[in-house]
């Protein structure tokens, strides 16, 4: 009887040692609010809002310890919507992230999958895009630079460094997965990154390659990049860095990016998922973007945050149009609790011209303005498990 009651308890140790060498966690974030828009159209419009601040997400992340320092790790992440419960990205089961891969303490990580660029990996933190205070709608201008995380890369491998002494680098390359087509939609990307105490230091780099007269961004290609997400281009190159200091309770920040493309063919080009961001048309084969951030984060209390960013936007899209963009982001964010948090923030955008009848149009927001200044003030609540 004795050895019977041993035995049941050694199994019962083993399997939890055996149980704490692998691991699985489920998370998300859910983000719901009401909008009120001064102009979308020509008429204002209230709406209740879904990823207002965040994108709306669930996930699964997990490891193997192998031994050596060395684990295996993956990481499935869908995103959708709180207003309908749809999928979204295309209404793909794991739109936002799907990758697995080895990770090592020593020589850091390797994967493959559906992955973020390093762009959005070194820079984007640094802007008040990526972060929940700002977040979508303060996204620059058809989220050129693709802070906001507009394009995601299929079939990728991606790099990333352990960190040395405060510096990390990585790199990204997504295949065409195309026979004979080996340049047709495919996409690579570089960054790194240096903390020291406070400073926070991050460049990186984006390609994206498209063949003009047989573009792949149809949802069922198996190219690099698909959807409706990207430029209609057969070139897209984005290059940015930035930094930001922490002293006390601020932390105050400044980004540059710009994007330069090439090989178009004209005509309506938008810059982001179909019916949530107004076109723009080149009236050349070439266009060039330059964004230009400052941004504070303020800790007024434990549980009060204040932000706010301001971003000018210089265009030109050929022939003579060349619109340039103003836009102030602010919000106050009262945290309820570690997960739960109640936010105000306001938007406000301003097009210098008014060029072939569209006008401003905040990111994330249905439909632009039909005048020169869009503003939209949001109210929410975001929870996060």
């Amino acid at each position: 009887m004795k050895k019977t009651i041993i035995a049941v308890a050694l199994t019962g140790v083993f399997a939890t040692a055996a149980h704490a060498q692998s691991s699985v966690t489920l998370y998300g974030l859910i983000d719901a609010g009401i909008t009120y828009t001064n102009n979308q159209a020509g008429h204002s419009n209230w709406q209740q809002t879904s990823g207002t601040v965040n994108g709306n997400r669930w996930g699964l992340r997990g490891g193997e310890d192998l031994g050596g320092g060395l684990k295996a790790i993956f990481t499935l992440e869908s995103g959708f919507s709180i207003s309908n419960g749809n999928s979204l990205q295309n209404n793909r089961l794991f739109g936002r992230q799907a990758f697995v891969g080895l990770a090592s303490d020593q020589f850091g990580s390797l994967t493959l999958g559906r992955q973020y660029d390093s762009v959005i990996d070194f820079v984007a933190p640094l802007s008040l895009t990526a972060s929940p205070y700002g977040g979508t709608i303060a996204a620059h201008p058809f989220d050129n630079d693709n802070l906001n995380s507009s394009d995601r890369i299929n079939n990728s491998v991606k790099y990333t460094s352990v960190n040395y002494g405060g510096f990390k680098f990585g790199g990204l390359y997504g295949f065409s997965n195309t026979a004979g087509a080996f340049a047709n939609n495919r996409a690579y990307s570089l960054g790194a990154s240096y903390r020291y105490g406070g400073l926070n230091v991050a460049v990186g780099y984006l390609q994206l390659n498209n063949d003009i007269n047989n573009l792949a961004i149809a949802a069922g290609n198996p190219g690099a990049v698909t959807g409706t997400d990207t430029f209609a281009v057969g070139t897209q190159r984005t290059a940015g860095g930035g930094l930001s200091y922490t002293f006390g309770p601020v932390t105050a920040g400044a980004v540059y990016t710009q994007t330069n493309l090439s090989n178009a063919q004209g005509g309506m080009v938008s810059a982001a998922q179909a019916g949530t961001a107004a076109p723009i048309r080149l009236k050349a084969n070439s266009a060039h973007l330059q964004n230009i951030e400052g941004n504070v984060r303020y800790a007024l209390t434990p549980t009060v945050t204040l932000a706010g960013s301001y971003t000018y936007t210089r265009t030109n899209f050929g022939a003579g149009e060349n619109p340039n963009y103003n836009q102030v982001n602010l919000q106050a964010q009262y945290a309820m609790s570690k997960r739960t948090s109640l936010y105000m923030q306001g938007d406000w955008q301003h097009v210098s011209a008014n060029p072939y009848g569209f006008g401003a149009h905040l990111n994330g927001l249905s439909s632009a303005s039909s005048t020169q200044d869009q503003v939209a003030v949001s109210a929410g609540l975001r929870h996060t498990f």
